[in-house]
């Protein structure tokens, strides 16, 4: 298993970084196969070996996400892609 925990800065009003969450997740859905739910400002995802969240705070957003052992041996380049998908739609 393998975990991936990013945080990435923004100064997005609250709408603004929703969005933006949902467009980081919907790419995540589209590559995995993903569901994935909204709690509150927590958007959840997850599959058989795949499972995390998207945390939205004031100024920051943060992903925790653990890949099981097959995805596990891809988490260096999913951990780079998804650092560069973050700061792109969180940039504004």
């Amino acid at each position: 298993m393998a975990d991936i925990n990013i945080v990435q800065a923004h100064q997005l009003a609250p709408e603004q970084a929703r969005a933006a969450a949902q467009e980081v997740v919907d790419k995540l859905a589209e590559q995995f196969e993903l569901s994935c739910r909204w709690e509150g400002d927590e958007l959840h995802f997850d599959r058989t070996g795949v499972n995390g969240k998207l945390t939205l705070a004031p100024n920051e957003a943060r992903v925790q996400m653990t890949l099981g052992l097959f995805y596990g041996a891809f988490a260096g380049v999913v951990e780079a892609k998804l650092k560069d998908k973050m700061a792109r739609v969180f940039a504004g």
